[in-house]
C-alpha cells in the first residue's frame, strides 16, 4: 500500500492546556498527541511541524532575567533552536512510547531545522508574531518600556510581545527530511517555524537572524518541498468558522481555495489566530494538494475527509 504523505502543523498552544507551562504538564499533553500520531502512522507517512510561541517566550524570559556579563542571554534565533530541541524531545519520546505500548517498532527523529528568509523582508520593520505569555494592558505596557519590546493585543485573549515574522523561502535540511521519510521514519521538523537564517550575498553562507517564522507558513513550505499529499494545520477547534465566537457562528466543512480566499477579504479570520492557518492551507491547495484545518480529536476523521475543514483546489 502506497501511503499518503502528510505534514501536520501542531499549534504551540497544543502542548499547553489551561496555561500549564511546566515540562511535566506539557509532556502529558504530548503523550495524548503521540497516541494519535502512532495510530495514524500505519496509514500515512507522517512529518510533524509545531509552533513554539509559549515555549520560546518562556525561554527568552529565563535567558533575559538571568543574563550576566559572563553568561549573556542567548539571542532569539538561538532560543528558537532551543525550543525545537525541547518540544522535539517531548514529542519524539511521546510518539516512541506510544509505539512501544502498541507493540510496534518505528523510528522517530527530530531535525533541528534552519529556514531561509530574506533579511530585507518587510516583516522586520513591522513585528507581528506573538510569543510568550499573555498580559493585561497595564503590565504589557510596563514590560514594553522596561525591555524595549513591541507589544500588541492578540485576538482578544490579552497582550503579548510581538517579534518579526518573515516568510519562509527554503528549508536547509529538506533533502535529509525526504530521505528519512522515504525510509519510513517519522520526522519532526521546522519546529517553531524553523530557525530563521539568511544567505550572505558573496559566499552564500548561512547566518541566523532574530525572528520567529509562523509555523503554518513554514510547515506549508515544507509540505511543498517534500511533495506531501496533505497539509493539516492542527489547532484548538474542530473547524474553521464563519462568525467564530458569535451566536451565529457556522462551521465550514468543505471549501475551495478560491472560496476561502474570498472569505479572507471580508475579514472573517484574525491575524495571529486563524488567518495564517487559512492562508497556508489555501497556498497548499492551490498547488494541487489537500489542506485541512481541525483539532487533534478529529484529525483521524479529517484525513479521511469525514471531519474538519477540507480545502481543495
Amino acid at each position: 500500500m502506497v501511503k499518503k504523505r502528510v505534514v501536520l502543523a501542531l499549534g504551540g498552544n497544543a502542548l499547553q492546556k489551561n496555561g500549564e507551562a511546566t515540562a511535566e504538564a506539557q509532556k502529558r499533553v504530548a503523550t495524548a498527541v503521540g497516541e494519535v500520531i502512532a495510530e495514524l502512522a500505519d496509514k500515512y507517512e507522517i512529518i510533524i511541524a509545531h509552533g513554539n510561541g509559549p515555549q520560546v517566550g518562556n525561554i527568552l524570559i529565563h535567558e533575559e532575567s538571568a543574563s550576566t556579563k559572563n553568561a549573556p542571554a542567548m539571542p532569539l534565533e538561538t532560543a528558537v533552536a532551543m525550543s525545537q530541541g525541547q518540544i522535539g524531545y517531548w514529542l519524539s519520546q511521546a510518539i516512541s512510547n506510544s509505539f512501544m505500548r502498541q507493540g510496534k517498532r518505528r523510528k522517530v527523529v527530530t531535525i533541528v531545522s534552519q529556514v531561509v528568509v530574506d533579511k530585507n523582508d518587510p516583516a522586520f520593520k513591522n513585528p507581528t508574531k506573538p510569543i510568550g505569555q499573555f498580559y493585561g494592558p497595564a503590565e504589557a505596557a510596563k514590560l514594553a518600556r522596561q525591555n524595549h519590546w513591541v507589544v500588541k493585543e492578540d485576538a482578544g485573549r490579552g497582550w503579548r510581545r510581538v517579534v518579526a515574522s518573515p516568510k519562509p523561502i527554503d528549508i536547509v535540511e529538506k533533502n535529509s527530511i525526504k530521505e528519512l521519510v522515504a525510509d519510513g521514519i517519522i520526522v519532526i521538523a521546522a519546529g517553531g517555524g524553523g530557525i530563521p537564517v539568511y544567505r550572505t550575498k558573496v559566499l552564500k553562507k548561512l547566518k541566523g537572524i532574530d525572528a520567529v517564522i509562523d509555523k503554518d507558513y513554514a510547515a506549508e513550505k515544507l509540505a511543498e518541498l517534500i511533495n506531501a499529499d496533505i497539509f493539516a494545520s492542527v489547532t484548538a477547534v474542530p473547524n474553521v468558522y464563519i462568525n467564530y465566537g458569535l451566536s451565529n457562528q457556522e462551521p465550514i466543512h468543505r471549501i475551495t481555495a478560491k472560496e476561502l480566499q474570498n472569505l479572507i477579504k471580508y475579514g472573517y479570520f484574525k491575524p495571529g489566530s486563524m488567518l495564517p492557518k487559512v492562508e497556508a492551507t489555501i497556498k497548499f491547495a492551490k498547488k494541487g494538494g489537500t489542506g485541512i484545518i481541525t483539532d487533534i480529536p478529529h484529525l483521524k476523521s479529517a484525513l479521511s475527509s469525514q471531519a474538519g475543514t477540507i480545502i481543495t483546489s
